[in-house]
């Protein structure tokens, strides 16, 4: 049968609008089956380095897993190589309904890994990297990117990566040196003229933080979806239109699927700290609780403890057991493997 692409394949999988983007170590299955209930009409896994991937498979069991619930899903996955990205690829394509290329993270780890955004000056490795997987694959081979400070150069880059056998794209409007402190907003208006040209679907990135905020990005861009990331962490339920959900709930929520899916106790830790930084703050007793946590089941006990979350706020003595946790997640967590605005 004929691999489907473009806006035919984007048809069949029900035209998603609402995204939940690649996140390292945290848009793991539990995730993903959570935001699933919340109007997230499709998801991605989390970056997977392809070298890594291929080569141990203990590795590759942790961080790729899934469920017949957990579609349409997308596998992204980094690398230079455009065999070992397609050995990586195949490991998991019928698992999945598309397998991405992340040509988009602008983090110190991807210039060491010779990969993500520092990838977008090498336009001859790209379109070998694409072209191998589009030919070689039962899926369509789909692409995140960042623009260039140019709007012209922008649309061009786009243009080479769907001649080179992209079938749908994700854009994120900001340049690679935008990023922590200098990430400033996103540029809706380059990936609106990358919308304008080219032909196939192309999926906002960059500042959707609610979903009033999705809408308007929709609106104003053209595009065929809306991805977004940290927003996701920090509120699960945001593509249902909940502003202000019940924080403890959706912890437990996600605890009940994370322990459903064996999911490692350092990745709900990320979640569980993310989920309720503003309550927890201040509470040395629950933050050492948390901390002392060993799986799923501890967490829920903790959570279901409120009279933990009725003390003063922020002291000093909190940020010392914040330290000696290692309990930074809200900061560099965040900046390593979250891109800024997402």
């Amino acid at each position: 049968m004929e691999k489907l692409g473009g806006y035919d394949f984007y048809r069949s999988i029900g035209s998603p609008k609402w995204i939940c983007g690649p996140m390292v170590d945290a848009s793991e299955l539990a995730f993903r089956m959570l935001v699933r209930r919340y109007g997230v009409e499709l998801a991605y896994t989390p970056m997977l380095n392809s070298k890594q991937f291929t080569k141990n498979t203990k590795l590759r069991n942790t961080i790729f897993t899934t469920c017949d619930g957990d579609r349409p899903l997308v596998a992204q996955f980094a690398g230079d190589c455009p065999d070992i990205l397609l050995e990586a690829a195949k490991l998991v394509e019928g698992s999945v309904d598309a397998v991405d290329i992340n040509f988009g993270c602008p983090q110190h780890i991807a210039k060491r890994g010779h990969y993500g955004a520092y990838l977008q000056d090498e336009w001859d490795l790209m379109r070998s990297l694409i072209s191998t997987l589009h030919q070689n694959l039962s899926v369509p081979v789909w692409c995140k990117i960042r623009v260039f400070p140019e709007l012209e150069k922008s649309i061009a880059y786009a243009q080479m990566i769907e001649d080179s056998g992209s079938q749908v794209l994700a854009v994120h409007g900001r340049t690679r040196d935008s990023k922590g402190r200098n990430a400033g907003p996103a540029d809706w208006n380059v990936i609106r003229e990358i919308k304008k040209n080219v032909s196939v679907p192309v999926i906002a990135n960059g500042d959707a933080v609610s979903l009033e905020a999705a809408e308007d990005c929709l609106s104003f861009t053209g595009c065929d979806g809306v991805m977004a990331a940290y927003p996701l962490l920090v509120n699960p339920t945001m593509f249902s239109g909940e502003s202000k959900p019940d924080a403890f709930a959706v912890a437990r929520e996600y605890l009940d699927l994370a322990e459903k899916y064996l999911t490692p106790t350092w990745q709900i830790r990320g979640h569980i700290f993310k989920l309720l930084k503003g309550h927890i703050l201040g509470q040395d007793d629950i933050i050492r609780t948390y901390g002392a946590a060993q799986n799923a089941h501890d967490y829920r006990q903790a959570t279901l403890v409120r009279r933990f979350f009725e003390g003063p706020r922020s002291t000093p003595r909190c940020t010392q057991v914040f330290e000696k946790l290692g309990l930074w997640l809200f900061t560099i967590d965040v900046l390593n493997h979250v891109e800024p605005g997402t």
